[in-house]
């Protein structure tokens, strides 16, 4: 057994079925996945990439996206919430893109709009929100993830592609959308089997 690395502290563990790990933020560079609930510290991150250090000292890249965090003491009084724990910041994000789709959509309808127009205010628009009673699926474009909540904790439920490293939009503009997204989608993996 090796000896622990002095200081360590885990801020994540591996999901219960382990994750792929590389070498470099590369999916090109594939080492040895990591074991199933590894306890691993956080070391740094590069858009939807990790680089991870275990409790042994090896380090690896993993898709951060699927990273479980561990539970920290609650915040001091006064303190911030954990922005990844709130789903309303989502929530808000789903309504307004889903407004100015829709304003699309009645301006098409209303024939103040063409189809080449349409199609350019509503290019790259991604949004998914579903409810059902005190469950609720988010997606979370910014990463490329779904997120599942019960009301008031998120998280991660299953990831689109490869990890990647963010990159501004091309016209500089922060609307969520991803600058180097292709025009079209993996399909989703799940990340956790649906209970029965």
């Amino acid at each position: 057994m090796t000896a622990p690395v002095p200081g360590f502290a885990p801020t994540h563990v591996v999901p219960q079925d382990g994750t792929p790990a590389w070498e470099a933020p590369d999916p090109g560079r594939p080492t040895v996945p990591l074991d199933a609930l590894l306890p691993v510290q956080l070391v740094e991150r590069r858009g939807d990439w990790a680089h991870v250090l275990c409790s042994n000292g090896w380090s690896a890249w993993v898709d951060g996206r699927l990273l479980l965090a561990v539970p920290q003491d609650p915040p001091r009084s006064g303190g911030p919430a954990a922005a990844t724990a709130d789903p309303r910041p989502l929530l808000a994000g789903a309504e307004a893109a889903l407004a100015r789709y829709r304003g699309a959509v009645e301006d098409l309808a209303a024939g103040t709009l063409d189809g080449e127009t349409f199609h350019r205010r509503t290019h790259g628009t991604r949004i998914g929100v579903v409810v059902d009673g005190e469950d609720v699926w988010l997606f979370d474009a910014a990463h490329e993830r779904w997120l599942y909540a019960d009301g008031t904790r998120l998280s991660t439920y299953a990831v689109e592609g490869e990890p990647r490293v963010d990159r501004p939009p091309a016209d500089g503009a922060d609307d969520g959308q991803r600058a180097d997204r292709a025009p079209t989608y993996a399909p989703t993996r799940v990340v956790r089997p649906d209970e029965p």
